[in-house]
């Protein structure tokens, strides 16, 4: 019996931005339904463009993909606009400008377009839910949250458009190690609860393979391992260069102090 077709299916694509400068060549990557999938790299590796290529914002950047198909559901999406990508069902969760700072929580998620055929009001009860925090925040305007505060309601915001599948471009970045690890868990609550799959792109090695079923090491704009999150805990290069050497198991802090102590990712 055949395996079944992932829910998204990147095949060999190549970007170009400004028509001439490539910043990925020849990178595959599938996400399962149900599944969390994490791409792994240093910055400037490509995952936000992959994350872009995806999500259709890559055609903002003056950029496209020049070869190569991304397929979603059966269906080929690359090149089309962002607005088609997310009625189809994948919500990019950015790594920047992720709310609106002038409204309020509450009008942040009542901003937001649901996908046609969508449960609009339990999507949003599914966000308070998923995070109380923001419930008692819900008068408070976006611009005075905390940076773990505002990422919360990025993806409650990304929720309220009833994905199939949740892009989130670096979810660590800039929050404390206790904040990081509340949010990693709310993810793997909306993948178990709401069945919504994940594709994950972050710097912090540790957790992501502590989230996701499968990853993908990339660099300088291609894939060059991929595996289970044990057989890439395994890997030699993978010990060395993102776990600290050791092949241990580390904490986000003890991580994020060891490349601060050895300078990676610049």
């Amino acid at each position: 019996m055949s395996a079944p077709a992932p829910l998204l299916r990147i095949d060999q694509i190549e970007v170009a931005y400004h028509r001439v400068i490539t910043a990925l060549q020849g990178v595959s990557v599938d996400v399962h339904a149900g599944t969390i999938v994490a791409i792994l790299g240093t910055n400037g590796a490509g995952k936000t463009t992959t994350l872009r290529a995806v999500s259709g914002f890559i055609g903002l950047d003056d950029a496209r993909v020049t070869s190569g198909r991304i397929v979603f559901e059966g269906e080929a999406i690359e090149n089309q606009p962002p607005h088609r990508i997310t009625t189809r069902g994948i919500v990019l969760v950015p790594e920047r400008d992720k709310v609106f700072p002038n409204l309020t929580v509450a009008e942040n998620l009542e901003a937001t377009v649901t996908r046609p055929g969508s449960d609009r009001r339990g999507l949003i009860d599914a966000v308070w839910e998923l995070f109380p925090a923001l419930t008692r925040l819900k008068r408070r305007t976006a611009g005075l949250l905390s940076g773990g505060e505002r990422q919360m309601l990025a993806i409650g915001s990304a929720l309220v458009c009833g994905p199939r599948l949740l892009l989130v471009d670096e979810l660590s970045q800039g929050l404390a190690p206790r904040i990081v690890d509340d949010i990693a868990d709310r993810l793997r609550q909306v993948r178990e609860r709401m069945g919504v799959s994940v594709l994950l792109v972050e710097q912090n090695a540790e957790l992501a393979l502590s989230m996701a079923d499968h990853g993908y090491i990339m660099e300088n704009g291609r894939i060059v391992l991929d595996g289970t999150p044990a057989r890439l805990r395994e890997h030699a290069d993978v010990q060395e260069f993102y776990l600290g050497g050791t092949g241990e198991r580390r904490s986000y802090r003890e991580v994020k102090q060891y490349r601060r102590s050895r300078r990676w990712f610049g």
